[in-house]
This record gives structure tokens, sequence and C-alpha cells, in this order.
């Protein structure tokens, strides 16, 4: 459940909500409506319809209420959801649809509807935008920055999940104390404690000194445990111990060491999925995810694309008029482009086109590597976890466009050349947006 703080005072837009009602199943009856468009169902206390149902998953499903209809996710559930007699994973349907699942039957329709605040201007801090998901956005980190409540940003990678960290830190009262930055998708699982805890002088073959850790040099501040759903199994309980008690010992350390920080938690997974599968400790999860922030993808906010554009040429040192480097008609491709590496691919691709005094097409090289492996240069220059997902990308996309082509868009014929899980490929060729979420 997220953390109620004061609100600010902005212009307020209104938006669509849901109401859920159980028609079937343990808990007949049961009805509740959404206080915004996006609503969750499961058995896991923190759900907004929780249900006593055993069949049911702790997160087994989210709904959305968008423009077009209500948006439905599975989360990975065990048991699945049904529409009729069909198991869908994503899907966007009409309002009054009802589904199943496990052995409880429910219904989603259309609620009474609310407000949500916008940010007044079309910056915070690093954060630009001009678009109401992008203001909401801006609106929320202003609102959330005040509270203690530890935070949970969802969003893909490159959507600008550090920056919306350092916001929430610099609009903090903690914003005179430390801001860490912990990555813990680019750490070997066998330093991830070190880097997290410290370590004492001998604790382990070519621990030389002692090693103070990102929650000890955090201390009054902010830590940022970027990807988190990367961090290994083991150490889990350990994170989950330190956040409960606020004290810890450093590697072969014996002393207690207390601390006071503010905990910032990214992830471009679900975790609730990784929950239903076993692979993240619910009751960390409750832990890191009192309050959750989720950052829109760049092609949900197309608009602010020029904004975007201008302000990374003036980083560059570019003064001049936009359209010297930037026409209409190249601008009108851009917004229509979608971006699949979100807000760093455009500033990477803004940083090209000064670099090399004309604009390359963003969708005629989306990773820096083309089909026989070969590296652009500019990947080289990128950290190495940026130029290493940028190329996997790359790769990825080519090879799902020539196996759909000599698949002849058949997706099982594909999977079984492939020697890939069906499943699995579904995965894939909606993440490169080669496939639209299943629609029944």
């Amino acid at each position: 459940m997220q953390t109620t703080v004061p609100l600010t005072t902005g212009p307020r837009v209104p938006v669509k909500t849901l109401v859920v009602e159980v028609l079937e199943g343990p808990d007949a009856g049961k009805r509740v409506e959404a206080e915004n468009e996006i609503l969750t169902v499961g058995k896991a206390p923190g759900n907004d319809l929780e249900l006593a149902d055993e069949t049911v998953s702790g997160f087994h499903l989210e709904l959305a209420r968008r423009e077009d209809g209500i948006s439905v996710v599975d989360l990975e559930s065990s048991n699945g959801t049904m529409l009729d007699k069909v198991r869908i994973q994503r899907g966007v349907l009409p309002p009054g649809t009802t589904l199943k699942l496990g052995r409880t039957t429910i219904r989603a329709s259309d609620g009474g509807g609310a407000t949500v605040e916008l940010h007044s201007g079309e910056e915070l801090d690093d954060l630009r935008g001009q678009t109401s998901v992008m203001r909401r956005l801006m609106a929320q980190v202003s609102r959330v920055a005040r509270s203690t409540a530890p935070v949970l940003l969802i969003g893909e990678s490159g959507t600008g999940k550090e920056l919306v960290a350092k916001a929430l830190h610099e609009h903090s009262p903690r914003s005179e104390k430390p801001f860490v930055v912990v990555d813990c998708g680019s750490l070997a699982p066998t330093l991830v404690a070190s880097e997290l805890f410290g370590h004492e002088r001998g604790a382990f073959t070519g621990a030389e000194r002692q090693h103070i850790g990102a929650f000890e040099r955090a201390h009054g501040g902010t830590i940022f445990l970027d990807e988190i759903g990367e961090l290994p199994p083991d150490l889990q309980p350990q994170l989950l111990g330190a956040l409960e008690r606020r004290r810890f010992r450093r590697l072969g350390g014996r002393a207690d060491v207390s601390v006071d920080v503010r905990v910032v938690c990214a992830t471009n997974r679900d975790l609730r999925a990784e929950v239903n599968a076993g692979t993240f400790r619910m009751d960390l999860y409750y832990r890191i995810a009192v309050v959750v922030v989720r950052l829109p993808a760049l092609r949900e906010r197309a608009d602010d694309v020029p904004l975007l554009v201008s302000h990374f040429l003036k980083e560059c040192g570019h003064d001049g008029d936009m359209a010297e480097i930037v026409p209409d008609d190249l601008m009108a491709s851009l917004r229509s482009y979608r971006w699949p590496g979100n807000v760093r691919e455009l500033r990477n691709w803004v940083e090209a086109t000064v670099a090399m005094g004309e604009s390359p097409e963003p969708w005629g090289n989306d990773a820096g590597g083309d089909a026989s492996g070969s590296t652009d240069d500019r990947v080289l220059e990128l950290p190495y976890k940026e130029a290493r997902a940028s190329v996997l990308q790359g790769f990825e996309a080519k090879y799902l466009e020539h196996l759909l082509d000599a698949s002849g868009g058949n997706v099982t014929h594909a999977a079984r050349k492939a020697r890939m899980d069906r499943s699995y490929l579904i995965k894939l060729l909606q993440r490169h947006r080669l496939r639209e979420p299943e629609s029944v």
C-alpha cells in the first residue's frame, strides 16, 4: 500500500478509474474501486483487491483503465487469467468484461473517475516534460520526496530512474546529506554484500584494508539501489534484515553498524511476477515498495521529444535554431519512432548528430551493431553495462525480424525453428514491438 503524504498545490486533471466486483468465489460480493487508473488483484496483502481464494496467486493480475479499454496484465500467475476458456497474458478488454482467476470470477467496469495533480512547470531538476503523464510524474516525485517511506521506481531501461531517484533526494529533508548509488546489476554476486555493507581487513582473500559500504556512506541521506531485481537470492534476507533493523555488520566484522538512510530502489522487471515465481522475496518486496512510482516510456509521451531534443542540443553546446539540426520532417519522424532505448537512446542520438554534423536515422541502427555483429564506435564509449545492453538489443531485434520473416510470421514455427519456448519468444517479440500485446 502506498504512503499518504501532504499534497502540493498544482493543476489537476480528470482520469478514468476502475471498479472490480467479485461475482463468484470465496469473496463473492466484494467490490473495490481504484483511486487511480491502476488496480491490482491477488491474495497477498497490498493488492487493491485482496482475495482469500488459495487458487489465486499472491500478485495475480493488474488492470489499468486506458482510453481504448481496460488493459489486463497477468503477473505470471500460477493458474492464469481466463477469458471464457482462453488463457490470456495481456489484452485490452471492454469495460464490463468478466475474468476467471482460479475459483474466482471478477468483473471490471468503469469507476466514478478521479482527479490527479500535475506539476506546475515543465522541469523538475533534470526531469523535463510538457505532457500530462510527465507532469503528473514530476508532481508525484515532489510529493513523495517529503516522505521518508521507501520508494520503488518501475520503468523500462533508459526512462530516467536514476534522475527520479536524485530528484527524490534533492527535494527531501535529506538533501544536504549523501546520495549514494549502487548498481546491483553491474556487480559480481560475490561483491554485492561488500559493496552494500562493507568489509573488514582480512574478511576474505584480497581484503587488504577496511572498506566502508554504501549504506554507511549514505548515512543521513539516500541510498539508490538500481536494478534491485538482480540482487542474488542469498543476499535478499541480509538486505531485508538491514532494512528492518537499520543496522548490520560488515563482512568479517563483530560489531553492529547503525545507519539512518532512505532507500530508493529501481527495476525494469515486474517484481510481483518475480515474487510469484519465487525468485524475489515477498517480504523484501513489501519493504522496498511502500511507495511505487511508475516511469513512462518515451513512446508514451512522444510530444516531449521536441522539448528533450532542444535540451540535449543545448547540453551539446548548440545555441542556434533547433531546425538547423532537426528540420520539421525529421522531427516528425523522431516523434513517431518507438524509441526502444527511451530517453537515453534519444540523448545518444542527439549527441551523435552534433558530433557527426549530420542526422543519422535512429531506426537504421537501434543498438549500434549491424547484422554481422560489428559494433558502432559510439557504443564503445558507453559504460560497459549500457554498451552490452545496447548491442544485445540490436542483435535481438535483427534476429527476431529475420526469424519472423523466415517463418512467414507464424510464431509457433518461429519458436520451433529457433529452438525456443513459444511463450518466451512472444515476450521477446513484444519487447521489441514486433508483436502487439495479445488482445482477445
